[in-house]
């Protein structure tokens, strides 16, 4: 058996997953937001919990925000600041041994989907996560791809493909940047865009609701989204070529995105067809934990 963990800003859910994929036993608690020393004692403590149910030291997956330097081996690029510089797979393994595995949890969502999910059975999967962020992973083979720099799959913080001259240089971006794709295909950013133009201020889900009803403002907005995550997921296509896209995160419950973003790839994908399927997820919030448990072969052996 395998343990996997969601380390997340708020919530840190850990999970005993079976060889077959499926849940032994599952446990979340609150993250303690700002105090790196309480969320190495939170972990240690989910671990040791799942060791006892399985009566076993189990190999352990961690899905977590950011990246972990592979020059430093400190915590980068994560929304859950107390983190940041932090020797969290030096600290863990020194309080649980050699079988703990980290992940970006994008990664980990994509991961989880190629294993058993809306990307099973195919060789090439990019997951894409579509919520307060924007982030992807890349699986091959159902084995993660992970490049030198930690950052396979973050085309949140590539500019926007094909501006117009109306969204020229974009919004600003948390990195420093301009007009990253996060800043305008995430959650926040589609209720931004539809304020900056309407002057007023709705959550996605009143603009998808108000866009059913027909309000002229809301489907504009929609369609502007729609065509800015088409051409994002078009220069995916573009440089990776892969057999499937699966969309996670809250925005991927929107149904109206996945025969839009169909109509609109063949106008800027570099080919005479688009085979590339874009799919909802099937794992939901549940992709993340159960990536990072993947993490780990079939054979893993916590030392």
């Amino acid at each position: 058996m395998r343990i996997g963990i969601d380390l997340g800003g708020t919530k840190t859910e850990a999970m005993l997953m079976a060889p077959d994929g499926s849940k032994v036993a599952r446990l979340r608690v609150p993250t303690p937001s700002g105090n790196y020393q309480a969320n190495l004692d939170m972990l240690v403590d989910l671990v040791t919990h799942m060791d006892k149910t399985a009566g076993c030291r189990c190999p352990v997956g961690i899905a977590m925000p950011g990246a972990v330097s592979a020059t430093t081996g400190l915590v980068k690029n994560a929304n859950s600041t107390w983190l940041i510089g932090q020797p969290l797979p030096l600290d863990l393994q020194k309080r649980l041994g050699h079988r703990v595995r980290f992940a970006n949890d994008a990664d980990c969502f994509a991961l989880s989907e190629a294993h058993d999910g809306a990307g099973a059975r195919h060789q090439t999967v990019f997951g894409v996560i579509l919520g307060t962020g924007v982030g992807g992973g890349l699986v091959v083979n159902t084995r993660l791809v992970s490049g030198p720099n930690a950052i396979t799959g973050e085309w949140g913080h590539t500019p926007l493909p094909w501006m117009t001259r109306d969204e020229y240089p974009g919004p600003l971006c948390y990195c420093g940047k301009h007009g990253c794709i996060e800043t305008w295909c995430s959650g926040p950013a589609l209720a931004a865009d539809h304020t900056r133009i309407t002057s007023t201020t709705l959550s996605p889900e009143q603009i998808v609701e108000q866009a059913g009803a027909g309000n002229t403002d809301a489907l504009a907005t929609l369609n502007r989204h729609t065509s800015r995550l088409a051409r994002a997921l078009a220069m995916v296509i573009n440089i990776l070529d892969p057999h499937i896209i699966v969309l996670g995160g809250g925005l991927s419950e929107l149904e109206h995105l996945y025969p839009a973003i169909a109509a609109d790839l063949p106008q800027h994908v570099f080919s005479d067809t688009v085979e590339t399927q874009v799919v909802k997820n099937t794992h939901g919030a549940s992709s993340g934990i159960r990536g990072a448990a993947w993490l780990w072969p079939a054979d893993a052996v916590a030392d």
